[in-house]
Formats: C-alpha cells, sequence, structure tokens
C-alpha cells in the first residue's frame, strides 16, 4: 500500500514538474532570440545586401526586419513597435518581400523599394490598406526584366534564410527580426507573434 502511494505521489510530483516546464516554455522559453550559431556570415551577409529601407537613422544598433504587407502580425509589428523602436533610435532596415501571390501594384511597390529605397514610400505603403493600395509612381514590375529579377531576388533571400536558420532553431515567419546583440552575435526571431518582439526591443533599446 505504501509503495502504490509513494509512486502515485512520485507521478504526480512528475506531471506537476512537466506542467511548470511547459508553461515557462510556452510563456517565455519558446519567444526568446536564438542565437545564431550556424551560417552566421551567410545570414548576415544576405540581409545587409538586400534592398533594405531605412529611415536613415545612424549610429544606433541594426535591426533587420524581414516582410511582406498582406501579413496581420506584420502591420501588427509596423503600427506599434516600429516608431518606438525609431524612436529610441533603433536603425530599422526593413526588407520588403513580394510572395508568389502578390499583386501587381504590390511588386512594383517592392522593386521600387528594392531599387531605390524609399523611406516615404514605404510609409505610406504601410499607412494605406493593402488591398486599397495602387501602382506607386515607379515603374511596373510585370514586364521589366530588371525589377522582375529583384522581385527574384526578394523571393530567394527569403528561401535562403529559412533554410540558413532551421539549423539554429529560426523559424521563417515574417516579421523575420534579425540583429546584432551587445555582445556581438548575430540573433533572430520569428516575429508573428508579439511576444517574440519583447526580448529584440529590450535588447536594443537598451543600448
Amino acid at each position: 500500500m505504501r509503495a502504490r502511494q509513494a509512486f502515485l505521489l512520485m507521478a504526480a510530483f512528475l506531471v506537476a514538474v512537466g506542467l511548470v516546464l511547459f508553461i515557462w516554455w510556452d510563456q517565455v522559453a519558446r519567444w526568446r532570440p536564438h542565437p545564431i550559431t550556424q551560417q552566421q556570415a551567410t545570414i548576415a551577409t544576405a540581409v545587409s545586401g538586400a534592398g533594405w529601407v531605412g529611415a536613415g537613422a545612424s549610429g544606433g544598433p541594426k535591426l533587420y526586419v524581414v516582410a511582406t504587407r498582406a501579413c496581420a502580425a506584420c502591420d501588427a509589428f509596423d503600427k506599434t513597435e516600429l516608431p518606438k523602436l525609431q524612436k529610441a533610435g533603433v536603425d530599422v532596415r526593413m526588407i520588403m518581400i513580394a510572395p508568389t501571390d502578390s499583386t501587381p501594384a504590390e511588386r512594383a511597390t517592392v522593386a521600387e523599394l528594392w531599387v531605390n529605397r524609399s523611406w516615404p514610400l514605404l510609409q505610406a505603403w504601410l499607412a494605406a490598406d493593402p488591398k486599397t493600395w495602387t501602382t506607386p509612381p515607379a515603374p511596373p514590375a510585370d514586364g521589366d526584366a530588371g525589377r522582375t529579377a529583384v522581385i527574384a531576388a526578394g523571393r530567394d533571400l527569403a528561401t535562403q534564410l529559412t533554410a540558413a536558420l532551421k539549423p539554429n532553431g529560426v523559424r521563417y515567419a515574417p516579421p523575420l527580426l534579425i540583429w546584432w546583440a551587445k555582445d556581438g552575435a548575430l540573433e533572430a526571431s520569428a516575429g508573428d507573434a508579439p511576444k517574440t518582439w519583447r526580448d529584440a526591443e529590450q535588447e536594443l533599446v537598451a543600448r
């Protein structure tokens, strides 16, 4: 009888420990940034060489944000987090990707952003309803070999990052956040949930 009670107590204890660990993982650990220990140079070169658009901040820590326009999490990040990061002096560099189901207006906008890196154009696009956004004052990407190649380069970047981040335990999920920590290590976080933004902001804004 005592052996059975001891077994039940031990089983209950293990279940309780497991539950606590799951809650900690679900609420804290799973949202933390991942240090990039594999293919760091590949990832750093890929984002720094992409057609990113920034507000012109200099001297602050760099944060690359890979995003698409028709993305609820990206929209939330743009509206709530981007202004705070800019106000804190973070050098936010937006890399917009036109997915395969994008509209002609979206492809034209992304191509223009990659080619000329216009922050006012990006601001106007982010402020507009993506469903009613019309073609910007820029050449269409469709039918233009150079701008079509730019769209392809963005999609290739997404594919490259997906493969390079996977060994580091990071999913490719827009908005994807990539930055250098204070100690110089490259870190990344899939930003498709607001909880993933907290640690990145604390790391960058505190510097």
